[in-house]
């Protein structure tokens, strides 16, 4: 009877922990406004059908789009979602996907093929991560080498440093190549615990007005003026009509 009751009080203890888990992850968190008053989101196909004037009168500034993945998937709402963010007013950019089974190099051409550069942009962004990517993990000197090949041409094409978005696994892997550079950090309804990045991304399954489900959610380090310098021409010398490749 008393290990029945020992049971009970650990089921009941752990089932609570569950539920007050879970009442922390979905309440509707949002990070103080005095110090990130800079809201974004990012997006892809995934989002469906956008109504991009309504997600930018819902307090979002600037929208991050998925432009491509790997050599030669190319996200099929990326055209479409960029130009109507921009005409709704917002600071809009792309990021890549970056695949572990494809050569850095075959992915930069990918991405510089089908991001614009006529117009603003934020810096471009790679997603670094484990999940939803190929299953063999390069090693740490693998992953320098094809990161270096992607990031060389990207960077030279747009004329912006490149934000790496890279999960906790992925970072704890990789620490030694992407240190140096800044980040875009996933921690989902918790300050990061330092602030050492561009974006934080704080919730997963947040609500947008003019969204139609999840979509993730995003705070700017810096205010009105990080973004505004962001988003900026990059400079005279970088011209969007050189050929980057024969």
């Amino acid at each position: 009877m008393k290990n029945r009751i020992v049971l009970w009080g650990a089921a009941s203890l752990i089932l609570a922990c569950l539920v007050a888990a879970g009442y922390f992850y979905l309440r509707p968190f949002s990070p103080d406004r005095g110090k990130y008053p800079v809201r974004g989101i990012d997006v892809s196909h995934h989002q469906r059908q956008i109504d991009w004037r309504r997600v930018a009168s819902d307090d979002v500034a600037f929208a991050v789009i998925k432009a491509t993945e790997g050599g030669d998937h190319v996200d099929d709402a990326f055209a479409a979602n960029l130009s109507e963010a921009r005409a709704a007013g917002l600071a809009v950019g792309a990021y890549h996907f970056f695949t572990f089974c494809r050569p850095g190099a075959d992915q930069a051409k990918n991405f510089i093929s089908v991001v614009p550069r006529n117009q603003p942009l934020l810096p471009p962004v790679v997603d670094i991560e484990f999940v939803g990517n190929c299953p063999r993990r390069p090693s740490p000197e693998e992953l320098s080498i094809e990161l270096s090949a992607f990031l060389g041409p990207v960077e030279a094409a747009f004329g912006k440093t490149a934000i790496l978005y890279v999960t906790d696994e992925a970072a704890r892997a990789y620490a030694a190549q992407i240190a140096g550079r800044p980040h875009w950090v996933r921690s989902l309804a918790l300050w990061p615990g330092h602030d050492d990045w561009i974006y934080w991304q704080y919730h997963d399954s947040g609500r947008v007005d003019g969204i139609s489900g999840d979509v993730d959610l995003n705070v700017l380090q810096g205010g009105q003026e990080k973004l505004a310098e962001l988003f900026a021409p990059p400079p005279e010398s970088i011209s969007p009509e050189t050929p980057l490749y024969p």
